[in-house]
């Protein structure tokens, strides 16, 4: 297989590539994840290169060095002590960049990597930057990464009217899109004037074993957020994260976090056996192992917790057949047909929303929980319902797809 080449490791290595770039003020928005082949930080790597002038740098949700572990905690601005260039937070006093910030630099160079679910927040953080270079004219240049959950996509796209931090437009939960390719598809949707350029990887292969999407022969995995440890969350990460909205652990607190499910007042192996009798092609592609755990921090801190271990690493994962979205749904659903009163949807302050609950927020509209309430909806109910959105997805996105 041939190497591949992320968007920095073109940036850094074509000079006539980034040609463009010399003599103007350029910005980065970057995170931990945000290294060259050879693990150099962008904003690091960026600064040997003759000619370019770093103006600026801005972090997204959980900083630009990624030390902040839970949602809502905030990252303040400050100024980097190696190069010496102020460091804007857009997750701190402000989501949206302001007119100041916009007035540091001259093209935009957004290096992120996503994790190919819709709720995770760079998504957002992108469309508005986006927005923001539109109304400054500003340029934007998009230095692509990989989609480590690969091409497959998932889940009831986000209903109007339900937009937030953790929704940034009519997506499906798993989206299968590069951020490249998102970039272009928020400029196409919200009709933006804005001068983009992608710098495209080169010898990406989304359907290649046994990454799926990552190539983890060739690159080393650093988390793009404190609980994003691995590729094995990647995967899970489009259905766990629905855990962020319910009274059940999310494995915050564990060396496992949104790859296992559980609480102190649940019975794993009856959840699991009732999974089966409901729907047992939603639970395909992986293998599901009942366990304990005691979270260290979060939710049930220092309780024994019964759970649910989602395993895609090795002969268990079967990418073409896993479907997370669907297999957290039917968790729920079957919690609620062994404890119909369990107290499930939490109730709290999520991503700076205080009217909404936060599983519905999560999930772009109500319909989800919903079906998991209703004890006459079957799986064959949802299934008849995200379909439709599904297929209407694959339509939509081929014409923005680069690889």
């Amino acid at each position: 297989m041939p190497a591949i080449e992320f968007g920095l490791d073109r940036l850094l290595k074509e000079a006539q590539l980034r040609k463009p770039l010399l003599g103007r003020r350029v910005a980065l928005v970057a995170h931990p994840a945000s290294v060259s082949a050879d693990l150099t930080h962008a904003l690091d790597a960026l600064a040997t290169l003759p000619g370019l002038r770093l103006s600026a740098a801005f972090g997204p949700q959980h900083g630009l060095r990624g030390d902040k572990q839970d949602n809502m905690v905030e990252s303040p601005d400050f100024v980097d002590p190696e190069h010496g260039i102020p460091v804007f937070s857009l997750y701190g006093d402000v989501r949206r960049p302001t007119p100041a910030m916009m007035g540091s630099f001259d093209v935009l160079l957004i290096d992120l990597q996503d994790l190919g679910c819709r709720i995770y927040t760079f998504i957002t953080t992108l469309r508005y930057l986006l927005e923001a270079a539109a109304e400054h004219g500003k340029e934007v240049w998009i230095l692509d990464r990989p989609n480590p959950a690969g091409r497959p996509l998932e889940g009831l796209l986000l209903r109007p009217g339900w937009e937030s931090f953790v929704g940034a437009g009519p997506l499906p939960m798993r989206h299968g899109l590069t951020m490249g390719e998102l970039a272009s598809w928020f400029i196409a949707t919200l009709d933006l004037d804005v001068d983009c350029t992608v710098i495209a990887m080169h010898g990406w292969a989304p359907a290649a074993a046994p990454g799926y999407g990552w190539p983890g022969d060739q690159r080393s995995w650093i988390n793009p957020s404190p609980n994003a440890p691995n590729v094995s969350m990647a995967r899970c990460y489009a259905g766990t994260v629905m855990l962020e909205g319910t009274t059940l652990s999310e494995g915050r607190g564990t060396t496992r976090p949104l790859e296992l499910f559980g609480a102190p007042d649940i019975d794993a192996g009856q959840l699991l056996r009732t999974m089966n009798a409901l729907a047992p092609d939603w639970l395909l592609g992986c293998r599901l192992r009942a366990c304990w755990f005691e979270p260290t921090f979060h939710k049930h801190a220092g309780r024994l917790c019964q759970g649910i271990q989602i395993h895609v690493d090795n002969a268990h994962y079967q990418h073409a057949w896993f479907r997370p979205w669907r297999l957290q749904s039917l968790a729920f659903k079957a919690l609620r047909q062994v404890q119909p009163d369990y107290p499930l949807w939490r109730d709290f302050a999520y991503e700076y929303e205080h009217q909404r609950l936060a599983i519905d927020l999560i999930n772009g509209s109500p319909l989800l929980r919903e079906w998991v309430d209703d004890p006459a909806a079957t799986p064959a109910d949802l299934d008849a319902l995200t379909r439709a959105d599904e297929d209407a997805w694959e339509d939509a996105r081929k014409a923005f797809l680069l690889y």
